[in-house]
């Protein structure tokens, strides 16, 4: 088991920045791909970024390519995904998620590769 706590959310203006970070216990965390998503209200959970456990491959949604970077400490247990110019469109629940990985530098942008998630936490965004 892998347990999950995000945080960082909260509300900001449009331009702004937030740096969510996803604190991980329990199983070895260096073996996961680490993965964020975000749901906004009525709309599906969609994939917003995601790194190896190596950290030496990252992958990024074309949505948020150029303003938001994901990284990872592994001496810490923790996942980060720093947002930059964000938009109204950013608004959503954020969930960190993490996922087995026998490769050291392999990427999961799908849900269902994913065992374990956080609860989420809210940015808002507003113009």
């Amino acid at each position: 088991q892998v347990q999950l706590v995000e945080s960082g959310g909260g509300s900001v203006q449009a331009g702004g920045s937030l740096r969510l970070s996803c604190a991980a216990s329990g199983r070895t965390f260096s073996n996961n791909v680490m993965g964020w998503f975000r749901q906004a209200p009525g709309k599906e959970r969609e994939f917003v970024a995601a790194i190896s456990w190596s950290g030496g491959s990252t992958y990024d949604a074309d949505s948020v390519k150029g303003r938001f970077t994901i990284s990872r400490d592994n001496a810490k247990n923790t996942v980060y995904l720093q947002m930059n110019s964000l938009k109204p469109e950013d608004t959503a629940v954020y969930y960190c998620a993490a996922g087995y990985s026998s490769s050291w530098n392999r990427v999961f942008t799908t849900r269902n590769a994913y065992a374990y998630w956080g609860q989420g936490t809210q940015v808002t965004v507003s113009s």
